[in-house]
């Protein structure tokens, strides 16, 4: 062991003789003088010095995939309000708890400018003027929300529908009053309003009182869009986010019922929803494909409605399922082409429709041509014979 610890150094050992040494240097400068040798040299001293710098300071997962999504193109998250992150659960099997989130209601519409929005429409006269086929609210306002006895607590304080004492149900409070005539009756109602404040203001202002509005639940302004539509005669509807076919590539927004959700988390996504304004008679669906196709869910769905006194309106998707709670389902989407022509051949549609089976109702978007050929077809029904209805007098068990 002494001998082993009292040898030179191997290299001191193997150290050249002077010669060799200075023939050494020659072809190290040499080396260094080739420009092909000396870049490859650079380069690794730099691979080097960053490995060094990662290793002392470096994300240990900065090795992992990144996808960066600006927050604005996933689904309806731009209109989203503060805290709806922390609201949300995770899906996964250790969700963390739900924190409730929610807001004051909006006291007031949102407007582009303190000028009256207007959307100007083909043949349209100007602001103020009186306008071809114009239809004015018939009947009157409809009774201020909320109704005494119809609201209870909700989450963060705010108001949640609630059957009343001697069962009065917000279906039945909230909806446009109807008396049938005996002829054939059509519904249209007109979703995706609150987002855009001209067409939405042009949909509560030009369309027949009739016409059923449904608003989408992270609208800005919500309640006093929801006000301004009942003083102008139109019961209203409450958009329902559902998960549709093409989730998550599809994303209706933060608060999208999930039909692989636990009953209770789908229950509280319902609960915030529905708190977000009152007025309504029931809720829609936005998308929701998914959703729907799933007996559980929509077990959970309808079982909230019906202890919440609500109607559910669909827009065709949930044809073929029934309920214990009020029921409409659209017969057809009339604005799936995006053209007026195309829109008036639907809305044609819609009446032969009632005059073969006594009723028909058709679903279609806030966009400004939709508005228009809706508000011209409408001038003419009585005279073809057909009553116009809000989709409430359709509803049914």
């Amino acid at each position: 062991m002494a001998a082993m610890f009292s040898r030179k150094p191997a290299y001191a050992a193997s150290a050249p003789a002077p010669e060799a040494s200075g023939d050494l240097r020659a072809r190290l400068m040499a080396a260094v003088s080739n420009p092909y040798i000396a870049a490859s040299g650079a380069a690794c001293l730099f691979m080097v010095t960053l490995a060094g710098l990662v290793l002392v300071t470096g994300d240990p997962k900065a090795g992992a995939p990144i996808i960066r999504v600006e927050l604005t193109k996933i689904g309806a998250t731009k209109n989203a309000p503060d805290g709806w992150k922390e609201a949300l659960a995770d899906e996964g099997e250790h969700e963390a708890p739900f924190k409730p989130d929610t807001f004051d209601l909006s006291a007031k519409p949102i407007v582009d400018s303190p000028v009256e929005a207007s959307i100007s429409f083909p043949g349209e006269t100007a602001p103020g003027e009186e306008a071809p086929g114009m239809v004015h609210a018939a009947g009157g306002a409809l009774p201020q929300a909320p109704i005494a006895g119809l609201a209870g607590p909700g989450p963060g304080g705010a108001s949640l529908p609630i059957i009343a004492a001697n069962g009065r149900t917000a279906a039945e409070a909230y909806a446009r009053p109807f008396t049938a005539t005996g002829r054939p009756k059509v519904s249209v109602v007109i979703g995706g309003l609150g987002l855009n404040p001209q067409t939405t203001r042009a949909a509560i202002e030009t369309l027949p009182p009739e016409i059923t509005l449904s608003f989408a639940p992270y609208a800005e302004g919500l309640q006093g869009w929801i006000d301004l539509a009942r003083a102008n005669g139109h019961e209203v509807l409450l958009e329902t986010p559902m998960e549709p076919a093409d989730y998550p590539a599809n994303d209706p927004g933060p608060y999208t019922l999930i039909a692989g959700n636990r009953p209770e988390d789908t229950v509280r996504k319902l609960e915030w929803l529905m708190s977000r304004a009152t007025g309504y008679f029931g809720l829609s669906n936005y998308l929701g494909a998914r959703f729907i196709d799933s007996d559980a869910a929509m077990n959970t769905f309808n079982a909230a409605l019906k202890a919440r006194g609500l109607a559910f309106v669909d827009d065709g998707l949930a044809a073929r399922r029934g309920g214990s709670i009020p029921r409409a389902s659209a017969d057809r989407v009339i604005d799936d082409e995006l053209s007026a022509s195309a829109i008036d051949a639907q809305l044609r549609a819609l009446e032969t429709g009632a005059s073969a089976r006594g009723q028909s109702m058709g679903s279609g978007f806030a966009y400004p041509v939709t508005i228009n050929q809706v508000r011209t077809w409408a001038n003419g029904l009585t005279a073809r014979g057909i009553q116009l209805a809000p989709a409430s007098a359709l509803t049914r068990r």
